[in-house]
């Protein structure tokens, strides 16, 4: 006949755990008492790693306080470049003043939308042509030209709409001769 159910959950989830267990050789001895012991151990730990991490949350902010104390005792923060000053850009409704900023300091190129940037190489085509002595160089680089612009047509609009026109071949190697000449 079996035990009746006893009144403590541990022991009575190791009692659960013996009788379900599918590697236990049925012949073997169950130890309940060192299961339930097990059990409530990885218990404890966990209720001590989960204590441990809310602590570390709850005081991480005073750590951060010692360090700036510390930081400005050695004297780290005197002699800044903008000590006492407003933060550039901090005063415009600008959402993206700091990519504007950084856009702008580390000289990044090629970061805009393509419409933006078919009309930047549209506006400076003409010089770049101008340094070709070849026609045909002329003739490929306005083919490429062209062909970058009439695929940026066919993709989904990614930023401003596109408004550079493509450029005519013939028109533009007769401006390229004149002004060779000229």
């Amino acid at each position: 006949m079996r035990d009746p159910q006893p009144s403590d959950p541990q022991l009575a989830a190791a009692r659960y755990a013996a009788e379900h267990d599918g590697d236990a050789d049925p012949a073997e001895p169950v130890d309940i008492a060192s299961r339930a012991a097990d059990h409530e151990r990885r218990a404890r730990e966990e209720r001590l790693a989960e204590r441990r991490r809310r602590d570390k949350a709850e005081t991480q902010h005073l750590w951060v306080e010692r360090q700036i104390l510390d930081a400005q005792r050695r004297g780290d923060f005197d002699d800044l470049p903008l000590a006492g000053k407003p933060i550039p850009g901090l005063t415009s409704n600008d959402p993206d003043w700091w990519t504007k900023a950084l856009v702008e300091r580390e000289q990044l190129s090629g970061l805009a939308p393509e419409s933006v940037l078919l009309r930047r190489e549209d506006g400076a085509l003409d010089a770049r042509l101008d340094a070709m002595w070849d026609e045909a160089e002329v003739r490929d680089a306005l083919a490429e030209f062209n062909a970058r612009v009439i695929t940026a047509r066919a993709r989904p609009v990614d930023g401003p709409p596109l408004v550079t026109p493509t450029r005519d071949v013939e028109a533009e190697v007769r401006r390229w001769r004149a002004r060779r000449r000229g």
